[in-house]
C-alpha cells in the first residue's frame, strides 16, 4: 500500500515548492494542482458546473500514482476544490466525498498563509482572501477531524518541518 502525503492550503502558501522538493528528495510520485492546469488549458477560471469534474480528475491522478509508487506528495486534493466551490459559489455538495478521500491521505502537512504574497495568473485572488481561505480550509480539517500538521516558515523551515512530520510515527 502506498503512503500518501497531501499538501494542502490556500493559494500562493508554498505547497507546489514543497511537493516538488520532497518528490525529488524521496524519488517517489508526485501529483501536481489539476485545478491550474485546468485554468491554463481553458485561459479562465473553472464555473460551478466544472468543480466536480476538476475534484474528481485531481483524484484520479492521486489513485494512478499511488499504484505506480510506494510514497506520493500530492500538491493538493479534492478537498480544496470543495471548499473553493463552497468559497466561491456557495455550493457544498463536494465536501462530503472531498473528506472522505482526505482521510485516506496518511499524512496532511497543511501550508500556512505566511511566505510573501506573489500574483502569478489567473488563479490568484490576494492575500485577504488567501487569509479568509487558510480560516476555512483549517475549520474544515477541524471540523470533519481530519489530522494535519502545520507548514510555515522560510522555505527551508517548511522542508523541517515536512521531513520531521514524515519521520513521525503514523
Amino acid at each position: 500500500m502506498s503512503r500518501i502525503v497531501a499538501l494542502v492550503g490556500a493559494e500562493c502558501t508554498g505547497k507546489s515548492t514543497l511537493a516538488e522538493t520532497l518528490a525529488r528528495r524521496f524519488n517517489a510520485g508526485l501529483v501536481t494542482e489539476y485545478l491550474r492546469e485546468w485554468c491554463d488549458t481553458h485561459a479562465r477560471t473553472p464555473e460551478r458546473h466544472e468543480q466536480a469534474a476538476i475534484a474528481a480528475e485531481q483524484a484520479r491522478r492521486i489513485e494512478v500514482a499511488a499504484q505506480r509508487h510506494a510514497l506520493v506528495f500530492c500538491d493538493t486534493t479534492p478537498l480544496i476544490t470543495a471548499l473553493c466551490s463552497e468559497h466561491y459559489f456557495s455550493d457544498d455538495s463536494l465536501t462530503a466525498g472531498a473528506v472522505a478521500f482526505q482521510r485516506r491521505c496518511q499524512l496532511t502537512l497543511l501550508c500556512a498563509p505566511d511566505l510573501p504574497w506573489q500574483a502569478d495568473g489567473i488563479l490568484r485572488d490576494g492575500p485577504a482572501v488567501r487569509e479568509r481561505f487558510d480560516a476555512r480550509l483549517r475549520d474544515a480539517m477541524t471540523r470533519h477531524a481530519l489530522p494535519w500538521t502545520d507548514i510555515a516558515g522560510s522555505d527551508d523551515e517548511r522542508l523541517s518541518g515536512a521531513l520531521r512530520a514524515l519521520q513521525a510515527p503514523a
